[in-house]
């Protein structure tokens, strides 16, 4: 049985990566990352993704300032599990609602301890970019992430408050020296 990896992405993923998308848009999230769009220039998102300029998701472009990210897909086997994005360094909008660490597990993957691996192999990457503390942000409505930051060590900070534009969010910090 061959142990799940943090990869960067790569089209040999590509139709595991659509189906887990489609599952994604499923539970109504990231429709704004459009199917169709990504599965016609799948190399380019992949090449996107692996510059580390995508940034931030649309519509916050235009008026957040960038940061470098890099975003690492975890796999198994030709299987596309999850990803994992971590934040170069925060900016305002990251301070409150983003951190500097994502991850998220494809819905057909959750409750089989994936969440826990994404984030504990995500670790030294996080510490080879230099960030001494990480911020991870997650809904306050997310038991089970939750559970996922504290195991791996995650200090609760406190919680945002929701706003017009952006949900609430419990904010910790993970250690990383």
């Amino acid at each position: 049985m061959s142990a799940s990896k943090l990869v960067k992405p790569n089209a040999a993923y590509k139709q595991s990566y659509l189906e887990a998308l489609d599952e994604f848009h499923a539970e109504g999230r990231y429709k704004s990352l459009s199917r169709s769009e990504i599965e016609k220039n799948f190399d380019k998102y992949v090449e996107e993704l692996n510059t580390g300029k995508r940034y931030l998701r649309r519509p916050f472009v235009d008026w957040v300032e960038p940061v470098p990210e890099t975003v690492l897909w975890l796999v198994k086997k030709d299987e596309y599990i999850g990803s994992i994005t971590i934040r170069h360094r925060l900016n305002w909008h990251l301070e409150k609602w983003g951190g500097h660490v994502n991850f998220t597990i494809r819905p057909s993957m959750r409750k089989k301890g994936f969440g826990k691996k994404i984030l504990q192999k995500g670790m030294p990457y996080i510490c080879y970019l230099g960030i001494d503390r990480a911020l991870v942000l997650v809904d306050p409505l997310n038991i089970a992430g939750q559970r996922v930051v504290e195991f791996c060590g995650g200090e609760f900070q406190d919680e945002t408050q929701k706003t017009d534009r952006f949900p609430a969010r419990k904010r910790y910090w993970l250690q990383c020296g």
